[in-house]
This record gives C-alpha cells, structure tokens and sequence, in this order.
C-alpha cells in the first residue's frame, strides 16, 4: 500500500513539473470565469466579506514571507509550508484583482474609465508571473495598498448608503488603517522593517494614494458601485405602470442588434430622448446626471449645455431606469 502511495506521488509530481509552465494561464482562465459567473451583485454580503478575508489572510500571507525571508520564522511547523507563502500571496492577489475587474468592468464606460481599468487588469495578469517576485517588501505595498485602495472604493458607499466626495476620501482614509496596520505590524511586532526601508514604504503608500485622488477627481475611477446596465438615445420615452415603452427607427433588415436610434436622425420638431437603467447597490440612494452636449464645428469640439438628472434608488438587479430629454 505504501508502494503504491508513494508511486502515486511520483506520478503526480511528474504531471506537475511537465504542465507547470501553463498553470498560470490555467490558473487565470479559470478564477476569471468563475468570478465572472458568481459575483452577481456589488453589494452581496458573502461576496464582500469573502473580499474581506482575502484582505486579511493577505496581510498574514505577506508577514509569514517577510519572516521568512528575514530568518524570523523559528516555528517548525510554519517553516515546513514556507515555499507556499508566496503562492499564497499570489493566489489572494489573484482572486482580489479578477474580482475588482469583474465589478469595476459594470462600472466603465468606454472612455477614460478604461485607465483605471486597464491597470487592473495588468495587474491581473502580471500576478501571474509575480510568483518569484512577492518578496520584495516595495512591490508587496503597492500590491497590497492597491487591493485595499480598489476594495473600500465600493465597498464604504455599499455600507452608509452614500456615495460622493467625502465618502471616496472616508474609503482612502480606512484603506489607509489597513495598511498602517500591515506596516506597524512589520515594524513594531516583528522589527523586520529598517527605518530606510519605512520611509520609502511610507513614500510609496502616500504617493499611491494622492495618485487614486487626482484620479478621481479627473473622473478616471469608473463610478462604482453604480453600473449602467442599458442605455440609449431614443425618439419617445414614456413610463407604461412597471415598464418603458423606447420608440427609435426600424432597423434595416441586417441590423438585428440595433436597439436605439444611433445614428439619431432629426426632423424639424423632434424631441431626444436619454433613457439608462442603472444598478445602485440596496439603500443607496443618489442622484445621476445626463450631460447634454453639443457640437461645435468652429471651436471642433464637444460642448455641454445641459446637465439634466433624476434621483436613482438601489435594489433593483436590472437598474434603476429613468429619462431625460431636449426640444429645440
């Protein structure tokens, strides 16, 4: 029986070595669509606290490297499992970007949102190949800084039901004691942090985090938790009880996907119509805006002249849907 065992295992790290070179795209593949299949909702208590532990086992995964790599670690025990440490950074990192990709995707338009966006998902796809890299205690704060920063963004609106400035800065303040708690832990606790090396880490943690500001000030942070579920421009909008009926042109025969009027064709009289169902997390409510605008062909440029809004309440899967429109 032993015989056999043993041949098993053999067996088994053979497998290992041969394919290990394609665990990483695998390993993405698959957490990519398992998150895209089950985070349904931002505001989901179990997917949130599920985020929330990743956090925090994180935080314990990056101290037992540091530890480790400092020659603090003196548990046998712990000392057995210390070439996983850095797989199980890699593993909580992995599952906190393809989550944050997932949510902030329903959140971006296909304008400057995209920023943020985009370093998200480099950051997604280069954990892949951070593996020997995770015990660099600089590269391990901006990693980390970066989860904190991307999760308590969404995850404060979620729970006071608000979103605006002050509740952005309330998240970066929070993020903020997470860190600080990683830090002082290495510094104070373990005394694995040279005070050149925490001046730098503070420089980098401070630097990322007026970079996230001036990013949300330049509206470059898509706006979670909300995210537009549909929208469009359309002739006539009108409320019929629980439904919208959206009047816009025929479509040509070939046109099976068109759904609005994109082109708008205007006739002499015409009204335009803005209709979007947005999604807003249970009990948060807030107010959304339609920037009108018009262009300027001798300026040759975007010019808006309306902002029009109407109040959404969270709860409802599809969206909170409302309207505005222009005569004239």
């Amino acid at each position: 029986m032993i015989h056999k065992k043993s041949l098993h295992l053999e067996k088994t790290v053979k497998i290992y070595d041969r394919y290990r070179k394609f665990l990483p795209v695998v390993s993405f593949t698959g957490g990519f669509l398992w998150d895209s299949l089950t985070l349904t909702r931002i505001d989901r208590l179990s997917d949130n606290l599920i985020l929330m532990a990743y956090i925090i086992l994180l935080g314990l995964a990056l101290i037992l490297v540091n530890l480790h790599e400092n020659g603090r670690l003196q548990s046998p025990f712990l000392l057995k499992y210390s070439e996983w440490y850095p797989l199980g950074v890699q593993f909580f990192l992995g599952g906190l970007f393809s989550s944050y990709v997932v949510f902030y995707f329903q959140s971006a338009s296909l304008t400057k949102d995209w920023l943020f966006l985009a370093i998200l998902i480099f950051l997604l796809l280069a954990n892949e190949f951070f593996e020997k890299r995770l015990t660099n205690l600089y590269l391990q704060t901006i990693l980390y800084s970066v989860v904190t920063f991307s999760f308590f963004i969404f995850f404060i609106p979620v729970v006071i039901g608000r979103i605006g400035v002050f509740v952005f800065l309330l998240s970066g303040l929070v993020a903020l004691l997470f860190i600080a708690g990683l830090i002082l832990l290495l510094n104070r606790t373990f005394k694995i942090i040279t005070p050149v090396q925490r001046r730098n880490i503070i420089g980098l943690v401070a630097g990322l985090f007026l970079i996230l500001n001036i990013f949300y000030f330049l509206n470059w942070i898509p706006p979670v938790p909300l995210a537009l579920k549909s929208g469009g421009i359309y002739h006539h909008v009108v409320r019929s009880g629980n439904d919208y009926l959206l009047s816009f042109e025929k479509p040509a025969w070939y046109q099976f996907r068109k759904s609005s009027d994109n082109p708008f064709r205007y006739a002499e009289g015409d009204s335009v119509f803005c209709f979007a169902a947005v999604f807003a997390p249970t009990h948060l409510n807030t107010e959304i805006f339609h920037f009108w605008q018009h262009y300027d062909s001798r300026k040759q440029k975007w010019e808006t002249t309306d902002r029009l809004g109407y109040a959404v309440t969270g709860g409802r899967k599809e969206g909170y849907r409302g309207f505005t429109f222009k005569r004239n």
